[in-house]
């Protein structure tokens, strides 16, 4: 399940890992004021953005934004975005796939 915050939706476990402490809020809101921008300009090179695989299947192409030492996992579709995980660097990949 996926929580709106303007047009970028977040997996409801990633807010539920912000509540217990497991992501610092600090982090959070940068990532949520990058993807906001994203929104609003529909521009990906605005920041560390790294395209990562095309899901044929799905049809989706999934992205990595960098900030620090953590990394968000997301897709476009349409013009909504959905991040499916935030976490550091070592842990994030293996969750993802």
């Amino acid at each position: 399940m996926y929580y709106n915050v303007y047009m970028v939706y977040y997996h409801d476990d990633i807010l539920k890992r912000i509540k217990k402490g497991q992501i610092p809020k600090e982090v959070f809101i940068h990532f949520n004021n990058a993807f906001t921008a994203i929104e609003l300009t529909k521009d990906l090179t605005l920041f560390d953005i790294k395209q990562l695989k095309v899901s044929e299947e799905k049809m989706r192409t999934y992205y990595r934004l960098r900030k620090g030492k953590y990394r968000a996992i997301f897709y476009r579709q349409d013009s909504d975005i959905f991040i499916i995980t935030i976490d550091k660097r070592e842990e994030v990949y293996r969750k993802w796939q």
